[in-house]
Protein backbone atom coordinates (compact mmCIF):
# COMPACT_ATOMS: atom_id res chain seq x y z
CA UNK A 1 0.00 0.00 0.00
CA UNK A 2 1.00 3.57 -0.62
CA UNK A 3 -0.08 6.33 1.92
CA UNK A 4 -3.04 7.21 -0.37
CA UNK A 5 -4.11 3.93 -0.88
CA UNK A 6 -7.49 2.00 0.48
CA UNK A 7 -7.79 -1.82 0.43
CA UNK A 8 -11.77 -2.58 0.10
CA UNK A 9 -13.50 -5.49 0.56
CA UNK A 10 -17.36 -5.54 0.78
CA UNK A 11 -20.20 -7.85 -0.56
CA UNK A 12 -19.62 -9.68 -3.48
CA UNK A 13 -16.36 -8.73 -3.84
CA UNK A 14 -14.10 -11.55 -4.96
CA UNK A 15 -10.72 -10.04 -3.81
CA UNK A 16 -9.73 -7.03 -2.10
CA UNK A 17 -9.54 -4.03 -4.32
CA UNK A 18 -6.96 -1.36 -4.19
CA UNK A 19 -7.99 2.22 -4.49
CA UNK A 20 -5.69 5.30 -5.15
CA UNK A 21 -6.38 8.54 -4.84
CA UNK A 22 -7.89 10.56 -7.73
CA UNK A 23 -7.29 13.99 -7.54
CA UNK A 24 -8.34 16.23 -4.64
CA UNK A 25 -10.62 15.08 -2.05
CA UNK A 26 -11.37 11.79 -1.00
CA UNK A 27 -12.00 10.87 -4.61
CA UNK A 28 -10.87 7.21 -6.12
CA UNK A 29 -9.99 4.94 -8.91
CA UNK A 30 -8.94 1.76 -9.35
CA UNK A 31 -5.25 1.16 -8.41
CA UNK A 32 -3.05 -0.31 -11.63
CA UNK A 33 -3.82 -4.60 -11.95
CA UNK A 34 -6.79 -3.48 -10.12
CA UNK A 35 -10.25 -5.29 -11.49
CA UNK A 36 -14.03 -4.54 -10.26
CA UNK A 37 -17.26 -5.76 -11.26
CA UNK A 38 -19.07 -2.76 -10.30
CA UNK A 39 -16.23 0.37 -10.95
CA UNK A 40 -15.06 0.76 -14.22
CA UNK A 41 -11.03 1.94 -14.71
CA UNK A 42 -11.62 4.87 -15.81
CA UNK A 43 -14.41 5.96 -13.23
CA UNK A 44 -14.02 7.29 -10.06
CA UNK A 45 -15.83 6.68 -6.82
CA UNK A 46 -16.95 9.50 -3.71
CA UNK A 47 -18.08 9.10 -0.61
CA UNK A 48 -21.47 8.52 -1.75
CA UNK A 49 -20.79 5.93 -4.19
CA UNK A 50 -18.44 4.23 -1.40
CA UNK A 51 -21.70 4.68 1.46
CA UNK A 52 -23.78 2.85 -0.79
CA UNK A 53 -21.57 0.13 -1.00
CA UNK A 54 -20.34 0.20 2.73
CA UNK A 55 -23.04 0.95 5.45
CA UNK A 56 -25.95 -1.02 4.19
CA UNK A 57 -23.28 -3.76 4.76
CA UNK A 58 -22.22 -3.19 7.51
CA UNK A 59 -25.64 -2.47 8.83
CA UNK A 60 -26.83 -5.82 8.18
CA UNK A 61 -23.51 -7.41 9.43
CA UNK A 62 -24.47 -5.99 12.54
CA UNK A 63 -27.65 -7.58 13.08
CA UNK A 64 -26.00 -10.64 13.02
CA UNK A 65 -27.42 -13.32 15.45
CA UNK A 66 -23.77 -13.18 17.49
CA UNK A 67 -21.79 -10.04 17.35
CA UNK A 68 -18.26 -9.07 18.62
CA UNK A 69 -15.83 -5.85 18.40
CA UNK A 70 -12.69 -6.73 18.78
CA UNK A 71 -10.86 -3.22 19.49
CA UNK A 72 -7.04 -2.40 19.66
CA UNK A 73 -4.89 0.26 20.15
CA UNK A 74 -5.82 1.80 16.86
CA UNK A 75 -9.10 3.22 18.93
CA UNK A 76 -7.12 4.96 21.47
CA UNK A 77 -4.76 6.71 19.59
CA UNK A 78 -7.58 7.87 17.34
CA UNK A 79 -9.98 9.36 20.04
CA UNK A 80 -6.78 11.01 21.63
CA UNK A 81 -5.40 12.77 18.83
CA UNK A 82 -9.13 14.28 17.61
CA UNK A 83 -8.77 15.11 21.03
CA UNK A 84 -5.54 16.71 21.48
CA UNK A 85 -3.77 16.38 17.93
CA UNK A 86 -0.60 15.05 19.24
CA UNK A 87 0.19 11.65 18.91
CA UNK A 88 -0.56 9.07 21.95
CA UNK A 89 2.53 8.50 24.00
CA UNK A 90 3.98 5.43 22.90
CA UNK A 91 5.61 1.89 24.36
CA UNK A 92 8.68 2.58 23.94
CA UNK A 93 11.69 0.50 25.28
CA UNK A 94 12.56 1.15 28.60
CA UNK A 95 16.84 0.22 30.05
CA UNK A 96 16.75 -2.66 32.94
CA UNK A 97 19.81 -1.98 35.77
CA UNK A 98 20.16 -5.28 35.77
CA UNK A 99 20.09 -8.01 33.13
CA UNK A 100 19.50 -4.97 30.66
CA UNK A 101 21.18 -6.59 27.48
CA UNK A 102 19.84 -9.55 28.28
CA UNK A 103 16.64 -8.55 28.41
CA UNK A 104 16.78 -6.23 25.19
CA UNK A 105 18.23 -9.51 23.50
CA UNK A 106 14.93 -12.11 24.71
CA UNK A 107 12.83 -9.09 24.23
CA UNK A 108 14.23 -8.71 20.11
CA UNK A 109 13.96 -12.19 19.62
CA UNK A 110 10.46 -12.39 20.89
CA UNK A 111 9.44 -9.54 19.17
CA UNK A 112 10.59 -10.92 15.56
CA UNK A 113 8.04 -14.32 16.38
CA UNK A 114 5.45 -11.66 16.60
CA UNK A 115 6.35 -10.54 13.46
CA UNK A 116 8.24 -7.19 14.66
CA UNK A 117 11.90 -5.61 13.72
CA UNK A 118 11.97 -4.14 17.62
CA UNK A 119 10.99 -5.40 20.79
CA UNK A 120 9.00 -2.72 22.76
CA UNK A 121 8.18 -2.30 26.85
CA UNK A 122 5.47 -5.12 26.69
CA UNK A 123 8.66 -7.54 25.24
CA UNK A 124 10.78 -6.09 27.95
CA UNK A 125 8.71 -6.67 30.96
CA UNK A 126 7.33 -10.33 29.93
CA UNK A 127 11.00 -11.41 29.22
CA UNK A 128 12.11 -9.90 32.62
CA UNK A 129 9.26 -11.88 34.31
CA UNK A 130 10.12 -14.89 32.73
CA UNK A 131 13.84 -14.28 33.92
CA UNK A 132 12.90 -13.31 37.80
CA UNK A 133 10.67 -16.79 37.91
CA UNK A 134 13.90 -18.02 36.34
CA UNK A 135 16.39 -16.53 38.97
CA UNK A 136 13.96 -17.35 41.83
CA UNK A 137 13.91 -21.18 41.03
CA UNK A 138 18.11 -20.73 41.52
CA UNK A 139 18.33 -18.88 43.93
CA UNK A 140 17.84 -21.20 47.31
CA UNK A 141 20.43 -23.59 45.87
CA UNK A 142 23.17 -20.85 44.05
CA UNK A 143 24.45 -18.25 46.16
CA UNK A 144 24.08 -14.92 44.90
CA UNK A 145 21.00 -15.43 42.67
CA UNK A 146 18.55 -14.27 45.87
CA UNK A 147 20.41 -11.06 45.55
CA UNK A 148 20.27 -10.76 42.00
CA UNK A 149 16.68 -12.03 41.60
CA UNK A 150 15.83 -9.15 44.48
CA UNK A 151 17.39 -6.45 42.38
CA UNK A 152 15.28 -7.50 39.53
CA UNK A 153 11.86 -7.68 41.22
CA UNK A 154 12.85 -3.66 42.38
CA UNK A 155 13.82 -2.92 38.69
CA UNK A 156 10.72 -4.75 37.09
CA UNK A 157 8.41 -2.57 39.82
CA UNK A 158 10.13 0.40 38.43
CA UNK A 159 9.05 -0.27 35.16
CA UNK A 160 6.25 -1.40 35.75
CA UNK A 161 5.67 1.77 37.34
CA UNK A 162 6.71 4.04 34.58
CA UNK A 163 4.58 1.67 32.37
CA UNK A 164 1.37 2.38 34.07
CA UNK A 165 2.39 6.23 34.18
CA UNK A 166 2.89 6.57 30.73
CA UNK A 167 -1.02 4.95 30.09
CA UNK A 168 -2.00 7.13 32.70
CA UNK A 169 -0.35 9.81 30.72
CA UNK A 170 -2.50 9.16 27.65
CA UNK A 171 -5.79 8.94 30.00
CA UNK A 172 -4.75 12.24 31.07
CA UNK A 173 -4.45 14.28 28.03
CA UNK A 174 -7.84 13.57 26.90
CA UNK A 175 -9.51 14.89 29.52
CA UNK A 176 -6.79 17.83 30.34
CA UNK A 177 -7.65 18.61 26.45
CA UNK A 178 -9.21 21.90 25.21
CA UNK A 179 -13.49 21.42 26.00
CA UNK A 180 -13.85 21.66 22.00
CA UNK A 181 -11.78 18.98 21.35
CA UNK A 182 -12.38 16.56 24.55
CA UNK A 183 -16.64 17.13 23.34
CA UNK A 184 -15.88 15.96 19.42
CA UNK A 185 -13.44 12.78 20.67
CA UNK A 186 -15.85 11.80 23.44
CA UNK A 187 -19.15 12.68 21.01
CA UNK A 188 -17.45 10.54 18.18
CA UNK A 189 -16.43 7.89 20.74
CA UNK A 190 -20.09 7.71 21.91
CA UNK A 191 -21.73 7.48 18.37
CA UNK A 192 -18.56 4.84 17.48
CA UNK A 193 -19.77 2.37 20.69
CA UNK A 194 -23.16 3.10 20.24
CA UNK A 195 -23.53 1.77 16.31
CA UNK A 196 -21.97 -1.74 17.31
CA UNK A 197 -24.05 -1.98 21.15
CA UNK A 198 -27.84 -1.06 19.44
CA UNK A 199 -29.04 -4.03 19.06
CA UNK A 200 -32.54 -5.22 20.06
CA UNK A 201 -33.55 -7.09 23.39
CA UNK A 202 -33.79 -10.04 21.47
CA UNK A 203 -30.58 -10.45 20.20
CA UNK A 204 -27.20 -12.01 21.80
CA UNK A 205 -25.31 -9.33 23.52
CA UNK A 206 -22.48 -7.61 21.84
CA UNK A 207 -19.00 -9.15 23.01
CA UNK A 208 -16.77 -5.79 23.55
CA UNK A 209 -13.04 -7.35 23.53
CA UNK A 210 -10.19 -5.40 24.19
CA UNK A 211 -6.33 -5.78 24.26
CA UNK A 212 -5.92 -2.28 25.34
CA UNK A 213 -4.57 -1.51 29.32
CA UNK A 214 -6.24 2.14 28.93
CA UNK A 215 -9.58 2.75 30.05
CA UNK A 216 -11.58 4.80 26.85
CA UNK A 217 -13.65 2.41 25.98
CA UNK A 218 -15.19 2.73 30.07
CA UNK A 219 -15.00 6.28 29.82
CA UNK A 220 -16.97 6.30 26.90
CA UNK A 221 -19.48 3.40 27.75
CA UNK A 222 -19.96 5.91 31.02
CA UNK A 223 -20.83 9.03 28.84
CA UNK A 224 -22.98 7.12 26.45
CA UNK A 225 -24.77 5.32 28.98
CA UNK A 226 -23.91 1.47 28.13
CA UNK A 227 -23.80 -0.74 30.86
CA UNK A 228 -20.64 -3.05 30.32
CA UNK A 229 -20.80 -6.31 32.19
CA UNK A 230 -17.68 -8.15 33.15
CA UNK A 231 -17.16 -10.46 35.43
CA UNK A 232 -16.43 -8.32 37.91
CA UNK A 233 -18.98 -8.27 41.30
CA UNK A 234 -18.70 -5.45 43.66
CA UNK A 235 -19.12 -1.93 44.54
CA UNK A 236 -16.47 -0.52 46.45
CA UNK A 237 -13.31 -2.75 45.76
CA UNK A 238 -14.62 -5.20 43.04
CA UNK A 239 -13.57 -8.92 42.79
CA UNK A 240 -12.76 -10.98 39.53
CA UNK A 241 -15.17 -13.97 39.80
CA UNK A 242 -15.37 -17.05 37.28
CA UNK A 243 -18.25 -17.83 38.04
CA UNK A 244 -20.05 -14.76 36.33
CA UNK A 245 -20.23 -15.38 32.64
CA UNK A 246 -23.90 -15.37 32.62
CA UNK A 247 -25.21 -12.40 34.20
CA UNK A 248 -27.42 -9.69 32.14
CA UNK A 249 -29.90 -7.38 32.78
CA UNK A 250 -33.54 -7.53 32.53
CA UNK A 251 -36.91 -6.04 33.12
CA UNK A 252 -40.53 -6.26 33.48
CA UNK A 253 -42.46 -4.06 31.62
CA UNK A 254 -45.72 -2.68 33.33
CA UNK A 255 -48.83 -4.68 32.93
CA UNK A 256 -46.97 -7.49 31.11
CA UNK A 257 -46.75 -11.08 32.88
CA UNK A 258 -44.54 -13.83 31.62
CA UNK A 259 -40.61 -14.06 30.89
CA UNK A 260 -38.77 -10.45 31.36
CA UNK A 261 -37.20 -8.71 28.48
CA UNK A 262 -33.71 -7.46 27.92
CA UNK A 263 -32.76 -4.31 28.81
CA UNK A 264 -31.30 -2.50 26.07
CA UNK A 265 -28.10 -0.29 26.00
CA UNK A 266 -25.93 -3.41 27.71
CA UNK A 267 -22.76 -5.00 26.05
CA UNK A 268 -20.44 -7.52 27.89
CA UNK A 269 -16.57 -6.17 27.94
CA UNK A 270 -13.62 -8.48 28.00
CA UNK A 271 -10.00 -7.01 28.21
CA UNK A 272 -7.85 -9.92 27.38
CA UNK A 273 -5.03 -8.37 28.37
CA UNK A 274 -6.06 -6.67 32.02
CA UNK A 275 -6.32 -2.86 32.91
CA UNK A 276 -4.31 -0.17 34.08
CA UNK A 277 -7.11 -0.63 37.78
CA UNK A 278 -6.67 -4.47 38.32
CA UNK A 279 -4.44 -5.51 40.78
CA UNK A 280 -3.73 -8.92 42.31
CA UNK A 281 -4.20 -8.98 46.09
CA UNK A 282 -4.81 -11.61 48.45
CA UNK A 283 -5.01 -14.56 45.93
CA UNK A 284 -8.02 -12.58 44.27
CA UNK A 285 -8.19 -9.79 41.13
CA UNK A 286 -9.09 -6.14 42.49
CA UNK A 287 -10.64 -3.05 40.47
CA UNK A 288 -9.05 -0.65 42.34
CA UNK A 289 -10.94 2.95 41.78
CA UNK A 290 -8.65 4.62 40.13
CA UNK A 291 -9.88 8.13 38.32
CA UNK A 292 -9.64 8.18 34.61
CA UNK A 293 -6.39 10.46 34.00
CA UNK A 294 -5.47 10.61 37.60
CA UNK A 295 -1.75 11.52 37.54
CA UNK A 296 -0.26 8.93 39.09
CA UNK A 297 -1.33 5.32 40.26
CA UNK A 298 0.59 4.87 43.68
CA UNK A 299 -2.07 6.61 46.16
CA UNK A 300 -4.47 4.09 44.80
CA UNK A 301 -2.20 0.35 45.71
CA UNK A 302 -2.29 2.03 49.43
CA UNK A 303 -6.33 2.21 49.59
CA UNK A 304 -7.60 -0.01 52.71
CA UNK A 305 -8.41 -3.41 51.04
CA UNK A 306 -5.54 -3.67 48.96
CA UNK A 307 -3.04 -6.19 51.29
CA UNK A 308 1.01 -5.21 50.57
CA UNK A 309 -0.14 -3.93 46.17
CA UNK A 310 2.35 -2.68 44.14
CA UNK A 311 3.04 -1.77 40.91
CA UNK A 312 4.58 -4.84 40.43
CA UNK A 313 1.13 -6.67 41.32
CA UNK A 314 -0.74 -4.52 38.26
CA UNK A 315 -2.52 -6.92 36.31
CA UNK A 316 -1.75 -5.73 32.61
CA UNK A 317 0.01 -8.91 31.02
CA UNK A 318 2.05 -8.51 27.82
CA UNK A 319 1.25 -9.49 24.57
CA UNK A 320 3.55 -12.96 23.38
CA UNK A 321 4.30 -14.71 20.81
CA UNK A 322 3.94 -17.88 22.75
CA UNK A 323 0.48 -19.11 24.39
CA UNK A 324 1.85 -20.19 27.38
CA UNK A 325 0.90 -16.49 28.96
CA UNK A 326 -2.96 -17.09 28.64
CA UNK A 327 -2.87 -19.98 30.47
CA UNK A 328 -2.39 -18.11 33.69
CA UNK A 329 -5.49 -17.07 35.86
CA UNK A 330 -6.98 -14.84 35.03
CA UNK A 331 -5.75 -14.71 31.58
CA UNK A 332 -7.19 -18.05 30.63
CA UNK A 333 -11.12 -17.21 31.71
CA UNK A 334 -10.45 -13.86 29.44
CA UNK A 335 -9.82 -15.69 26.51
CA UNK A 336 -12.49 -18.92 27.28
CA UNK A 337 -14.95 -15.59 26.92
CA UNK A 338 -13.24 -14.61 23.47
CA UNK A 339 -13.36 -17.67 21.95
CA UNK A 340 -17.05 -18.70 23.54
CA UNK A 341 -18.41 -15.59 21.85
CA UNK A 342 -17.26 -15.51 18.39
CA UNK A 343 -16.84 -18.96 17.57
CA UNK A 344 -20.41 -19.64 17.31
CA UNK A 345 -22.68 -20.01 13.94
CA UNK A 346 -24.12 -16.76 12.63
CA UNK A 347 -21.78 -14.56 14.34
CA UNK A 348 -19.92 -11.81 12.84
CA UNK A 349 -16.67 -10.40 14.56
CA UNK A 350 -15.53 -6.28 13.95
CA UNK A 351 -12.04 -5.97 14.63
CA UNK A 352 -10.88 -2.29 14.88
CA UNK A 353 -7.61 -0.74 15.16
CA UNK A 354 -5.91 -4.26 15.42
CA UNK A 355 -2.44 -5.18 13.57
CA UNK A 356 -3.05 -9.19 13.81
CA UNK A 357 0.25 -9.30 16.18
CA UNK A 358 -1.40 -11.85 19.13
CA UNK A 359 -0.82 -15.10 17.51
CA UNK A 360 -2.87 -16.32 20.65
CA UNK A 361 -6.01 -13.97 19.28
CA UNK A 362 -5.42 -14.67 15.74
CA UNK A 363 -5.64 -18.50 16.51
CA UNK A 364 -9.54 -17.83 17.69
CA UNK A 365 -10.17 -15.78 14.97
CA UNK A 366 -8.88 -18.68 12.59
CA UNK A 367 -11.37 -21.30 14.54
CA UNK A 368 -14.06 -18.41 13.94
CA UNK A 369 -13.77 -18.65 10.48
CA UNK A 370 -14.06 -22.60 9.90
CA UNK A 371 -17.85 -22.24 10.79
CA UNK A 372 -19.38 -21.69 7.43
CA UNK A 373 -21.93 -18.89 8.35
CA UNK A 374 -19.37 -16.73 10.56
CA UNK A 375 -17.84 -13.29 9.03
CA UNK A 376 -14.52 -11.01 9.90
CA UNK A 377 -14.80 -7.43 8.87
CA UNK A 378 -10.85 -5.94 9.48
CA UNK A 379 -11.07 -1.92 9.74
CA UNK A 380 -7.79 -0.85 10.43
CA UNK A 381 -6.09 3.03 9.61
CA UNK A 382 -3.07 1.11 8.47
CA UNK A 383 -1.45 -2.39 7.55
CA UNK A 384 2.34 -1.10 8.02
CA UNK A 385 3.61 -4.30 8.12
CA UNK A 386 1.43 -6.48 6.41
CA UNK A 387 -0.11 -8.62 9.17
CA UNK A 388 -3.06 -7.94 8.00
CA UNK A 389 -2.93 -9.17 4.19
CA UNK A 390 -0.84 -11.88 5.60
CA UNK A 391 -3.59 -13.08 8.16
CA UNK A 392 -6.23 -12.70 4.72
CA UNK A 393 -3.89 -14.86 2.54
CA UNK A 394 -2.96 -17.28 5.18
CA UNK A 395 -6.97 -18.06 6.25
CA UNK A 396 -8.03 -18.48 2.47
CA UNK A 397 -11.32 -17.93 3.85
CA UNK A 398 -11.80 -15.19 1.40
CA UNK A 399 -16.08 -14.98 1.23
CA UNK A 400 -15.75 -14.39 4.98
CA UNK A 401 -13.62 -11.39 5.05
CA UNK A 402 -14.75 -7.71 4.61
CA UNK A 403 -11.67 -5.03 4.87
CA UNK A 404 -11.94 -1.34 4.87
CA UNK A 405 -8.17 -0.62 4.97
CA UNK A 406 -6.52 2.34 4.72
CA UNK A 407 -6.07 6.20 5.90
CA UNK A 408 -9.74 7.02 4.38
CA UNK A 409 -11.60 4.13 4.89
CA UNK A 410 -10.19 3.46 8.71
CA UNK A 411 -9.90 6.74 9.86
CA UNK A 412 -12.12 7.03 12.87
CA UNK A 413 -14.01 9.83 12.27
CA UNK A 414 -14.75 9.30 8.49
CA UNK A 415 -15.66 5.42 9.72
CA UNK A 416 -18.59 7.08 11.97
CA UNK A 417 -19.47 10.06 9.78
CA UNK A 418 -20.25 8.00 7.08
CA UNK A 419 -19.99 4.04 6.82
CA UNK A 420 -21.29 2.95 10.46
CA UNK A 421 -24.99 1.60 11.29
CA UNK A 422 -27.24 4.73 13.00
CA UNK A 423 -25.97 4.80 16.81
CA UNK A 424 -29.94 3.73 17.93
CA UNK A 425 -32.25 1.16 17.74
CA UNK A 426 -33.52 2.33 14.51
CA UNK A 427 -37.61 1.07 14.29
CA UNK A 428 -38.45 4.08 12.40
CA UNK A 429 -36.74 3.73 9.39
CA UNK A 430 -37.66 0.16 8.79
CA UNK A 431 -41.34 0.97 9.35
CA UNK A 432 -41.02 3.58 6.54
CA UNK A 433 -39.22 1.30 4.12
CA UNK A 434 -42.32 -1.38 4.95
CA UNK A 435 -44.73 1.29 4.36
CA UNK A 436 -43.26 2.98 1.12
CA UNK A 437 -42.78 -0.49 -0.22
CA UNK A 438 -46.67 -1.29 0.66
CA UNK A 439 -47.52 1.93 -1.12
CA UNK A 440 -45.81 1.39 -3.87
CA UNK A 441 -46.72 -1.97 -4.96
CA UNK A 442 -50.59 -0.91 -3.83
CA UNK A 443 -50.12 2.15 -6.73
CA UNK A 444 -48.35 -0.73 -9.29
CA UNK A 445 -51.93 -2.65 -8.68
CA UNK A 446 -54.15 0.26 -8.97
CA UNK A 447 -56.24 -1.05 -5.83
CA UNK A 448 -56.74 1.98 -3.36
CA UNK A 449 -58.28 -0.70 -0.58
CA UNK A 450 -55.36 -3.07 -0.59
CA UNK A 451 -53.33 -0.10 -0.52
CA UNK A 452 -55.41 0.77 2.77
CA UNK A 453 -55.23 -2.59 4.25
CA UNK A 454 -51.31 -3.13 3.40
CA UNK A 455 -51.24 0.51 6.00
CA UNK A 456 -53.41 -0.75 8.35
CA UNK A 457 -51.99 -3.43 9.22
CA UNK A 458 -47.86 -1.84 9.20
CA UNK A 459 -49.99 0.60 11.47
CA UNK A 460 -49.87 -1.02 15.05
Amino acid sequence: MNNDDQILKSRDDKAPLALSKAGAGDTFRLAEGTDCSWLKKEETVDPAQLRARIEPWLTALFQSEHFALLVGSGLSHAVHRMATGKILPGMAATTFADFGPEISAGAKKSAALAGREDGNIEDQIRVANELLRGLEIIAPTTTGYDVKATALKADLKTVLGQFAASVLMGENGLITAKADGMEKAFTYLVSFLMSFASRTGTRDRLQIVTTNYDRYIEAGADVAGLHLIDRFVGSLLPVFRSSRLDVDMHYNPPGIRGEPRYLEGVAKFTKLHGSLDWVYSEKSIRRIALPFGAESIEPYLNAPGLVRAEARELMVYPNSAKDRETAAYPYVELFRDFAAAVCRPNGTLISFGYSFGDEHINRVIEDMLTIPSTHLVVISHSDPLGRIMQMYDRIGRHAQVSLLIGDYLGDFQVLVDNYLPKPAIDRTTLRMAELLKSRWAAGGSGSQDAGQENKEEIAP
